[in-house]
């Protein structure tokens, strides 16, 4: 019961000393166990010239270079609780009765080397190592009972008659202490005495800092600090002295030239100046892991490192973004900020909270103070805005106005946006409110503020809205229903006047248009850019200052500081137009940060900067601070590490562990004298990089080139690693840089190696495949040549094949050119047959025709004209002309006929051989007898005649036999 109440004092003593620190916290970044995959418990820290961190820790030793964390053990497997890194880069530890050092091996990988087999062998059981210190060339280890000096490859042993408690180092001096005999210090070989105050005999020190002017600043576990001068040992006062007197200091480290940090065991760690007052302290509340510091550590950018019990935490102390948590207890979401009457308001979704600013502070950020709610003002806080020296407060649920530590409410309804004097002149004794329904007047009078009502308007939402003093106007928005410009009379108490803007008068949408007043102009931010408005034109045309900035950007929020400088948000991506740093021809510069992006409010943005110094901007969790002068001058250069290289599909693949070795020692760069030689089968390689700037982690950036495989270096990209597969032979560099979103870059990282090729690649196979090609190209000469004669052997032959084919064709085109001829005679032939038949059917008809006239009309015979036309047409039907003709065009077709004919059957007379002519052609008897001029009997007649004189059997066509003949063929 004793030991509990005592628990609760201390905590009360240490919330009482707390009372009033810091309101703002830098970023604190977690390592849990689960990250860094080793124990829980961290002892000593120390940072490589590359800028990776070691840690000290209960499974070994781990790394960490912003990416990749890595964990190296000791052989017997035991703590390593402290460590320390030479000028050659190697890190010594101690373990249990181990003690050595890890150094890189040839490729580049950490691999520990034990010292062991030089201490004498009964020296060798000294249990845990709780100190290593290195003076020049000289290496310490502390144990309780032995301190161990390793100097030139020889162990020298430093027994205590009781215990060694203590040892560290100021500049360069060694201290330790003995219990019973004080503080000692290394001087040629041995421990002197140098102060034996009783206190220093009997309390365990912590640490020793060198303040300079010969003084050092001793930290006792128990009984707070001391200043040790010439000696002389008296206490040093602070503003937390009983926190070290009831707490217990495990470790202190000096932060810069006026501020010191102490880890406690069970407050977290505490920030004094020189003076002894609390200038910060972290704990728990503030966000650490663990309240029990068992290290700390500044690195290289000013970052404190914090070994826990439970865990690593780092503080971004130096860092220019810091977090404002106004209700520790809740997560709250910040709509407004304002500096009034030397207190910082904000108004939050839980109500307004108010406290103390230090304004001797030029960094707001390192005020102390604690966050109190103010009274009445339960609900979402829109608008805090100070007029005529009060701070008026718009709400859900109306409008306030601030009193003391409580609101006081002039109006219930509706809910309040913001507020807009109509006068430059103070007092303004007119002010509109943008409310839930449009707007409302406010008089000011007597020191009062008086709710005139609502005037007469719209009933849209308006939480954008601006004065126009030329015109007596207010210009407001929606997000969706456009932008109003609503024209008041003299008295602001009346709309004369309200038009609406859209995308007919020049804006890009009807929706997602803001409107604000900007370097001292109308302006509207919407889906793709800044519009601003020309009154000789009455549109919005693109605005000539800054859409050349924010051209193509969706904006939601804009805000102009002091300086002229325009804080912007897209997409809830904080920014800044810089117009005092031009980039090139452009007469700004745009510096996003991006440290912030996704934790403003969407939809309710809020920017308030007071200075280049101090912009507060509300976010979903609290309220972030921006030193915006020491952001925008941080011109650390971030550094960038080669980590590993390895081979892919590979058991122990690490070619390069991410260290260069050169004269025995860890280098920046590699050595080309020892690049590697890759067989043509590990031609898949996979590279990891990363950057040691652990405050700005999330804002880097990594570009990367394989020189001898890419053209070009890659785009810039987050990813910290990088895989090339199946790469053909040859010598390659990989290359690797960092930036940060201020577009520092670091210098190159790069390794160079070498894939060989196969045997079957190499330059003597080459060789043997040129022979090989060459004799190869002989051979096929040889048969060329031979093939050659042969060939011109065979010229001849060929030369007379082509002669007989092209005789052949002309033949072939000859007879094409005869049956051409024949075809066209007998269509000739053909024709004139045709015409002969009808013209011996239009004969006989006319006569028929004559002969029937005669008798019908009875007419004689022998009347002359009658007479005279049968006369000649008989004449015309015994003409031999047309015989003759066909007789002509029947021989071109069928030369020959008549004569074989003649010559086979000489006693077949003229009419025969014209009934064969028909025949021929294949004539019917009709037509036959047509052209004849005889009846179809007499063709008959003549047909049976003819038969008897061809001597032909019955069953043999004429016809057929006639063709026969005409061919030469014999005839069957």
């Amino acid at each position: 019961m004793k030991r509990f109440l005592n628990v609760i004092l201390f905590s009360i003593l240490i919330s009482s000393a707390y009372g009033q620190s810091q309101i703002a916290s830098p970023q604190i970044v977690n390592y849990n166990s689960f990250d860094y995959k080793a124990g829980i418990q961290n002892w000593g820290i120390a940072q490589g010239k590359n800028g990776v961190l070691y840690f000290g820790n209960n499974e070994g030793l781990l790394s960490y270079d912003g990416s990749f964390w890595k964990k190296y053990q000791l052989p017997n497997l035991t703590i390593i609780r402290s460590l320390k890194i030479d000028l050659k880069g190697r890190i010594y530890v101690g373990g249990q009765d181990e003690i050595g050092y890890f150094f890189p091996n040839q490729n580049g990988t950490l691999q520990y080397h034990s010292l062991n087999n030089l201490v004498p062998l009964n020296d060798r059981k000294f249990a845990d190592i709780w100190n290593v210190e290195l003076i020049n060339d000289e290496v310490f280890f502390r144990s309780v009972s032995t301190i161990l000096h390793f100097k030139d490859g020889i162990v020298k042993i430093f027994k205590a008659k009781t215990q060694w408690q203590f040892m560290g180092k100021t500049s360069n001096l060694l201290f330790a202490q003995e219990i019973g005999r004080g503080l000692m210090v290394y001087d040629s070989g041995n421990w002197k005495p140098i102060c034996e105050d009783k206190i220093l005999k009997s309390e365990i020190i912590a640490s020793i800092i060198d303040l300079g002017h010969d003084s050092l600043l001793v930290s006792t576990q128990k009984k707070g600090l001391f200043i040790l001068k010439n000696g002389i040992l008296t206490q040093k006062k602070t503003s937390v002295d009983e926190t070290f007197f009831n707490d217990r200091i495990y470790c202190a480290i000096k932060v810069n030239e006026n501020w010191l940090a102490f880890g406690t065991a069970s407050a977290g760690v505490l920030i004094v100046n020189k003076d002894g007052k609390l200038i910060q302290s972290y704990s728990s509340r503030e966000g650490l892991q663990k309240n029990y510091i068992r290290s700390a550590f500044i690195d290289k950018n000013k970052n404190l490192w914090l070994g826990l019990d439970d865990g690593i935490d780092m503080i971004a102390i130096n860092s220019a973004i810091k977090h404002i948590d106004p209700d520790r207890n809740k997560q709250i979401t910040s709509y407004a900020v304002q500096l009034f009457d030397n207190q910082l308001f904000i108004g939050a979704s839980n109500g307004l909270f108010a406290s103390p600013i230090d304004r001797t502070e030029k960094d707001l950020s390192l005020s102390k103070g604690e966050f109190k709610e103010i009274k009445n003002a339960k609900g979402q806080v829109w608008n805090l805005e100070e007029i005529n020296n009060h701070l008026l407060i718009g709400h859900e649920d109306g409008f306030f106005v601030l009193n003391g530590d409580k609101a006081d409410q002039i109006y219930y309804h509706p809910g309040t946006w913001l507020f807009q004097p109509v006068s430059n002149i103070f007092p303004s004794t007119d002010i509109i409110a943008g409310t839930y329904e449009g707007l409302r007047h406010i008089q000011y009078d007597n020191n009062k503020f008086v709710d005139l009502g609502k005037i007469p308007s719209l009933d849209e939402s308006l939480r954008f809205m601006v004065f126009d003093p030329f015109v007596n106007a207010i210009w407001a928005s929606h997000p969706y229903h456009g932008v109003f410009k609503i024209e008041l009379d003299r008295d602001s108490r009346k709309v004369l006047r309200t038009t609406v803007y859209s995308s007919r008068h020049g804006l890009p949408s009807n929706l997602y248009n803001y409107v604000f007043y900007v370097k001292n102009r109308i302006v509207v931010a919407a889906s793709n850019g800044i519009y601003e408005f020309d009154k000789s034109s009455n549109r919005f045309v693109p605005s000539s200052i800054l859409n050349p900035a924010l051209k193509g950007l969706s904006i939601q929020y804009l805000k102009e500081d002091k300086d002229g400088n325009v804080w912007f948000v897209t997409n809830k991506n904080v920014g800044v137009v810089d117009f005092h740093k031009p980039v090139g021809k452009r007469p700004f510069s745009i510096i996003y940060i991006p440290e912030l992006k996704g934790k403003v409010v969407g939809g309710f943005e809020k920017i308030y900067p007071i200075d280049n110094e101090n912009i507060f901007i509300g976010a979903t969790k609290g309220v972030f601070h921006v030193n915006y002068k020491k952001y925008s001058e941080s011109i650390t250069k971030p550094g960038v590490l080669l980590d590993e290289v390895r081979l892919l599909g590979k058991v122990d693949s690490v070619i390069f562990g991410g260290y260069f070795l050169k004269d025995k020692g860890v280098s920046e760069r590699q050595d080309l004298k020892s690049v590697i030689n890759l067989p043509h089968t590990s031609n898949s390689l996979h590279f990891e990089y990363s950057s040691t700037l652990f405050e700005q982690r999330g804002n880097m950036e990594f570009a990367y080139q394989l020189e001898g495989f890419d053209k070009d270096w890659a785009v810039w990209s987050d990813k910290s690693e990088k895989e090339y597969t199946n790469l053909p032979p040859g010598s390659y560099t990989f290359k690797v840089k960092a930036r940060n979103n201020l577009g520092n870059e670091s210098e190159i990282a790069s390794y160079k190696f070498t894939i060989e090729a196969a045997w079957y690649q190499n330059s003597w196979s080459y060789m043997l495949y040129i022979a090989a090609f060459s004799g190869l190209i002989y051979l096929i000469f040889i048969w060329q040549k031979k093939q050659h004669r042969k060939d011109q052997a065979n010229l001849g032959y060929l030369h007379q094949l082509e002669l007989d084919r092209t005789e052949k064709e002309i033949v072939r085109l000859k007879n094409e050119k005869l049956e051409s001829e024949v075809n066209f005679k007998n269509k000739e032939l053909s024709t004139m047959t045709m015409h002969l038949v009808q013209r011996g059917q239009v004969l006989a008809k006319i006569k028929e025709v004559i002969s029937s006239i005669i008798k019908k009309h009875d007419i004689s015979d022998s009347s002359t004209s009658f007479r005279q036309l049968l006369r000649l047409i008989r004449e015309v039907d015994k003409s031999d002309e047309d015989w003759d003709q066909f007789t002509i065009h029947f021989t071109n077709v069928n030369a020959d006929f008549f004569d074989i004919l003649k010559a086979k059957y000489p006693d077949v007379t003229s009419n025969e051989l014209k009934l064969c002519a028909y025949l021929k052609m294949n004539l019917s008897s009709k037509e036959i007898a047509q052209l004849m001029n005889i009846t179809i009997k007499a063709v008959e007649v003549g047909r049976y005649r003819l038969r008897k004189k061809l001597h032909l059997q019955s069953d043999i066509n004429l016809y057929d036999f006639l063709l026969q003949l005409s061919k030469g063929e014999p005839v069957k």
